[in-house]
């Protein structure tokens, strides 16, 4: 089987987020399975500059107004197709934001002209691949399974939502220069709110719809969480799954990563001690056996970083210290970076993102805090898992769908992995550090995290799912 995945970002590329992560590793994961993928990304310059056996297989004189170029080539071991199109992606900074923070003028332009291009692979254009279905993601592709249902092409398509919060919703001017037929402007086409919906254009016209868990899935379909699309969600509920992301096991690996201080596993854990006192070093903090817990997260409310800063001063009260990496809402930043001053030594804090220290977070710190209001999958939590570091979790999405809450029965078990809270408020964090302050140090917390390191957070039972779906949707593909 043969699939065209189009997506805005993949690791080790781009990356903004975890799309990037998924999009990077679903494609050697799936080869496992059976299926070959190829990945249709933007052509930013750092996109081009790590190309490898470039050919150009095709080429537009107007591309959604542009002039552009698709390029077949191999980089960081993926085989891509790369739109490259110079006014639209040859620009320095954010790829979604200019230097003013805001969305790029013609992000509506310049995410058409990617889904336009997967249609003209899956109509044959580049010559040599013929994709039995394409793989969208977020509302950046989103416009793919549109162009396919409106131009009568017959590939099947699915789209993966990785976070619904983001849908690429704009004014109903730019419908004329989609150069999508009349038609699609309609309640069950691209109009959304009388303007234009790019995710829920892919919602409404693709094959199949997944989301990157379960749990995230069923939450959706309410209006509390549906953020005003878990009507048509509901009404697509048959062709709707889950399935929760993996990570790549290979980059995220304590035995070898080679941004540690020194390696480790559940055989030989000696070496959390040192990357523990490395990140005490970082983060200017005392170097004692206290819990050590960390943050590595946008600092936004999604994220409940205001949670994390509500509930600093007891955790550092009931004996533990706090490391956070992150970068986001101006006011967090600054509530952080004042309690790292009236708490010295036992909080530190690190605006930015640096991926080594974030490995060298999870290495070192006994837990990681993940209060999330809502979090689809998370990766952050995998991670921890991985590394031994225990995660403490808001019980929504994929969290609740990855850790295994340290309850009595599940301790007694031996298979607890991290801890769970519920609301998602201040009072259930304190709750739940408390929790982890008074487990730290007994055997159940060893437990816990030989637990977490043996957990399967793979690719490999995940890409099984997704060519599940494939096949149910293209059945007459090749294996």
């Amino acid at each position: 089987m043969q699939v065209l995945s189009v997506a805005s970002e993949a690791f080790p590329l781009i990356k903004t987020g975890g799309l990037a992560d998924v999009a990077g590793a679903l494609p050697p994961a799936l080869a496992r399975q059976g299926v070959e993928m190829r990945t249709l990304l933007p052509g930013y310059p750092a996109v081009i500059a790590r190309l490898e056996d470039v050919r150009e297989v095709h080429a537009w004189r107007g591309l959604i107004g542009a002039e552009a170029r698709l390029l077949e080539a191999r980089a960081a071991g993926l085989h891509l197709y790369v739109l490259d199109a110079p006014e639209f992606f040859d620009r320095p900074g954010n790829i979604y934001l200019d230097e003013t923070g805001h969305d790029w003028a013609d992000n509506w332009r310049r995410f058409a002209a990617l889904s336009k291009a997967a249609v003209a692979i899956a109509s044959g254009s580049a010559a040599g691949f013929a994709p039995d279905l394409v793989h969208a993601h977020d509302w950046q592709a989103g416009l793919a399974p549109a162009y396919l249902r409106y131009y009568g092409i017959a590939v099947p398509s699915v789209l993966t939502i990785h976070n619904l919060a983001f849908q690429g919703h704009y004014p109903a001017a730019i419908f004329g220069g989609l150069e999508l037929p009349p038609q699609a402007f309609a309640l069950d086409g691209v109009e959304y709110f009388g303007g234009v919906g790019y995710l829920k254009a892919g919602i409404a016209a693709a094959s199949a719809i997944t989301t990157v868990s379960p749990t995230y899935a069923n939450e959706i379909l309410t209006p509390a969480e549906g953020m005003a699309l878990d009507g048509l969600l509901r009404s697509r509920g048959a062709d709707l799954v889950g399935i929760v992301n993996g990570i790549d096991v290979d980059v995220w690996n304590p035995e070898t990563d080679p941004h540690l201080v020194a390696p480790f596993s559940t055989r030989a854990p000696k070496g959390r001690a040192k990357n523990r006192a490395a990140v005490e070093t970082t983060f200017g903090l005392d170097h004692d056996a206290a819990p050590l817990f960390c943050v590595v997260s946008r600092l936004t409310g999604q994220k409940g970083m205001d949670l994390v800063v509500d509930a600093a001063w007891d955790l550092v009260a009931a004996g533990g210290k706090l490391a956070v990496l992150g970068s986001g809402d101006a006011g967090l930043e600054g509530a952080l970076f004042r309690l790292a001053a009236e708490f010295p030594g036992r909080v530190g804090v690190v605006i930015g993102y640096d991926e080594p220290l974030a490995h060298r977070m999870q290495a070192g710190a006994d837990a990681i805090l993940i209060p999330s209001r809502f979090e689809p999958c998370g990766l952050t939590q995998l991670y921890g898992l991985r590394y031994g570091c225990v995660p403490v979790v808001a019980r929504v999405g994929g969290l609740a769908d990855t850790v295994i809450d340290a309850n009595v029965a599940a301790l007694n078990a031996g298979v607890a992995t991290g801890l769970q809270f519920a609301p998602v408020d201040a009072d259930a964090l304190r709750a739940a550090v408390r929790r982890a302050i008074a487990l730290h140090g007994t055997p159940h917390w060893a437990a816990m995290q030989r637990a977490g390191m043996r957990s399967d957070v793979s690719w490999d039972r995940s890409a099984a799912l997704y060519a599940d779906v494939y096949r149910r949707i293209a059945p007459g593909s090749a294996e």
